[in-house]
């Protein structure tokens, strides 16, 4: 049954990804709300009894098992095509840090202003307010780095100067968002011992460090001394690290993929290895891996959501989601010296949150921080957000075309 669940979820995604592509939406997207589609909520309601052949317990499990692996490694292939592009290096000093840090504060204080309303809501019993209201706050800051980059390069935009800001600004908030959900998850296991907190966070650090200034040199001496040679050798080596760096976050009561981006992030900046990295690991990942993480995406999801109380705070949710991120992105473009077209189109991109925001969720529901009906709403509010990028960013064009030909300034 693993196998024809795979052939189900594989097709489903395609066909749904090459629909929307059509519509002018990242092929991503559609393979996102193929997932939705193979939930409870639209295959389990109009074809129940399929639904169940399909996804009985076992079968389900052993998805679970391949999913994980496949949002590791994309997460791996992330964290290594993680960096601040030459050919903008002026941009990646103080205008994109103040971009980056206007977008995170902004939806971080309004998460944390409407997470006390969530919590009496939908958290699960025992859940400490601290780490649910750092949770939801992390959430609302969430930029995705990976379908921003796709977004813009379909758009013609990755050269530009607004789409090389706010993708280095997506990145910075990006680890940034990991950071906290680190902090967040740690926090959640201890029950106020602080001091073992501490050794943890000393203990992620360290492994940070390590990285950057260990591991980094002898991969690059390595890597160099291989001269293109032994690229299958070089590729079950890095795909070990990756592993093995998430048990040890994994060890360090923070999620697994965390590591995984860690340790692509501290691979040396060579372009080659990028290269092989994506055709042999990324592809893997995203064509056969990643549409059974969306398909448990859907599967986690529940119409106990859509209570009257429910639907009013999805509302909120998608306001504060909008408002923070679009006027956190403008404003800082503005702080930073940017015209207001410029500045609102930066809004507009730092609002899409895409693929990142379902890996947030997904650890959030694995450590019990949420769950399944505030699962439901962030995961229609990460569609949402996502799916209106390319449609807002075309309705400002063709205002401004317009305002031109109408001798508006």
């Amino acid at each position: 049954m693993l196998f024809l669940q795979i052939v189900f979820i594989i097709l489903t995604a395609k066909v749904a990804g090459a629909f929307l592509k059509r519509l002018g939406q990242p092929e991503v997207v559609g393979e996102m709300i193929a997932g939705f589609v193979l939930g409870p909520l639209v295959l389990g309601f109009f074809f129940p009894d399929f639904h169940h052949a399909l996804f009985k317990g076992d079968a389900v499990t052993q998805l679970k098992v391949l999913s994980d692996l496949g949002i590791l490694l994309f997460m791996f292939v992330v964290g290594a095509e993680f960096r601040m592009p030459e050919q903008h290096a002026p941009y990646a000093h103080g205008k994109v840090l103040l971009i980056a840090g206007c977008s995170i504060a902004l939806p971080f204080i309004l998460g944390v202003a409407i997470a006390p309303l969530l919590y009496s809501t939908f958290a699960p019993a025992g859940v400490p307010h601290l780490g649910f209201n750092l949770f939801i706050a992390t959430l609302f800051s969430v930029t995705a780095f990976p379908v921003l980059a796709r977004i813009l390069k379909e758009r013609r935009m990755l050269d530009s100067e607004v789409g090389a800001l706010s993708l280095m600004a997506a990145a910075v908030s990006d680890v940034c968002a990991w950071v906290l959900l680190a902090i967040t998850a740690m926090s959640l296991q201890l029950d106020r011992q602080w001091q073992e907190l501490a050794l943890r966070l000393c203990g992620l650090a360290a492994l940070c460090g390590a990285s950057f200034w260990c591991v980094r040199p002898l991969l690059r001496r390595w890597i160099a001394h291989l001269e293109g040679r032994r690229t299958l050798t070089l590729l079950a080596v890095l795909v070990c690290g990756a592993l093995v760096y998430g048990s040890i976050t994994e060890w360090l009561q923070v999620h697994a993929v965390f590591g995984a981006f860690l340790f692509g992030a501290c691979l040396p900046r060579d372009q080659r290895l990028l290269n092989m990295l994506v055709e042999r690991v990324e592809h893997i990942a995203v064509i056969v891996l990643m549409p059974g993480f969306f398909a448990l995406a859907g599967l986690n999801t529940t119409a106990a959501t859509f209570s009257a109380v429910g639907v009013s705070l999805l509302g909120l949710v998608l306001l504060v989601a909008i408002a923070g991120k679009l006027l956190g992105g403008a404003l800082g473009a503005r702080f930073a010296g940017y015209s207001t077209p410029v500045a609102i189109d930066i809004g507009v991109l730092m609002n899409a949150r895409g693929l990142m925001e379902l890996v947030v969720l997904k650890i959030g529901l694995d450590l019990g921080i949420i769950g399944k009906e505030l699962f439901t709403l962030f995961v229609i509010m990460t569609v949402v957000t996502t799916v209106m990028t390319g449609p807002l960013l075309n309705l400002l064009q063709r205002l401004r075309h317009a305002r031109q030909r109408l001798g508006v300034q």
